[in-house]
């Protein structure tokens, strides 16, 4: 059985278990409105408001003006993501993290040390909130895809169990825009044919769904039945690291989205660093409104960890490699693949003392930004700038 625990509301979440005088007030985690930037988060009374991430910040100083405004602290979220993930390795090895705020765990071979898998998230569930005072959300099913749908039916503060014997019975009610790949376009073409729930899709030919939307109406067939055959795949036996955000309303300005990828390119860079392994190949995805999906690659002259090379290369495809006039962003990811845990390449000495500058100035930025916050040091162009 496969776990998919998600943080509610994370970033502000911590910030309101630091700071009590903000509980019950909107709270919203993001970059100033003067430098373009954009929520990070925002806390479920900010949302009532109709603030999401995203969200340029002015906007949401116009949608909610009495909220508090914080900037973000990155690298202090993760050190409390971190905290999170010792307690979901006490219970399984097989933890695979999506970001700093949600991960799959397999507990399919915890079940004889620990009962069976509902008894195990409650026990997670149970040790965040009292050990780091924080409150996640958790679906359990017998694959990924059915677990983070459960996760997500009862926010905030979600418990659902999805078991083998039930799962179309758990589908079936569902609004078929909780399929993964199901944007405003294939939405819009299931309804002409009658389709607004998962088991109404569920009961279509799979040739009557392969004619209109092609390879990917064999992919929503096959999750209309609950088929997921992906594995939980720890950081240590990835094949590869990526990160991606799915934005709550599509996102057109390029600013925005160039901010975006940075702090998607900064996080698999710690994550790359922290495991001790360097990239090979840089990778961009990006889905548009229409739900058409690209990605780009970009292999490098040498394996690298240093955030300043993955960034170049990730911004390097975003600007050029895009096609032109292309419709508004719902989806956007960085990632990277070629792992290896092998020692620097020859270089000529120039490369070589500059790649070792850019790896010393990648360990001073996390310790200023663990000391002193993440707005106290940036690149340009990140979404808290």
């Amino acid at each position: 059985m496969i776990l998919h625990v998600d943080m509610d509301a994370f970033y502000a979440s911590v910030e309101e278990r630091e700071r009590p005088e903000l509980v019950g007030k909107p709270v919203i985690v993001g970059g100033e409105a003067q430098r373009r930037g954009v929520v990070a988060a925002a806390n479920y009374e900010a949302r009532r408001f109709g603030v999401h991430s995203a969200m340029p910040t002015a906007t949401a100083r116009r949608l909610c003006p009495h909220a508090e405004y914080l900037r973000p602290r990155i690298d202090f979220y993760a050190g409390v993501s971190r905290q999170i993930r010792e307690i979901f390795f006490r219970y399984t090895p097989l933890v695979e993290p999506l970001s700093l705020d949600e991960a799959f765990l397999d507990v399919t071979g915890s079940t004889g040390l620990f009962g069976p898998a509902d008894e195990i998230a409650r026990r997670i569930k149970a040790e965040i909130r009292r050990e780091v005072r924080l409150v996640a959300s958790v679906g359990v099913a017998p694959n990924k895809f059915l677990a983070k749908i459960a996760s997500d039916l009862e926010k905030p503060d979600g418990f659902v169990i999805v078991p083998p014997d039930g799962v179309q019975e758990f589908l079936d009610p569902l609004p078929v825009g909780r399929l993964w790949g199901v944007g405003k376009v294939s939405h819009r073409a299931l309804t002409g044919l009658g389709v607004a729930t998962i088991g109404q899709l569920r009961r279509l030919p799979p040739d009557v769904l392969q004619d209109r939307f092609g390879s990917t109406g064999e992919h929503l067939w096959q999750l209309a039945q609950g088929i997921d055959d992906r594995r939980v795949t720890p950081d240590h036996e990835a094949k590869s690291i990526s990160h991606e955000t799915t934005f709550a309303v599509d996102v057109a300005d390029k600013e925005v989205l160039r901010a975006w990828l940075l702090e998607l390119t900064e996080q698999v860079a710690r994550r790359l660093r922290r495991h001790g392994l360097r990239a090979r190949s840089v990778h961009l995805k990006v889905r548009f409104a229409d739900f058409s999906t690209i990605t780009r690659s970009r292999t490098l002259a040498v394996p690298t960890d240093l955030t300043e090379e993955l960034w170049q290369a990730a911004a390097e495809m975003f600007q050029k490699r895009l096609p032109p006039g292309h419709a508004a962003v719902r989806l956007l990811g960085m990632g990277t693949s070629g792992l290896d845990r092998s020692g620097e390449a020859q270089q000529m000495l120039f490369d070589r003392q500059e790649r070792r500058r850019q790896g010393r100035l990648d360990e001073v930025t996390d310790q200023i930004r663990a000391r002193y916050g993440d707005s106290a040091i940036g690149r340009a162009g990140g979404r808290s700038e």
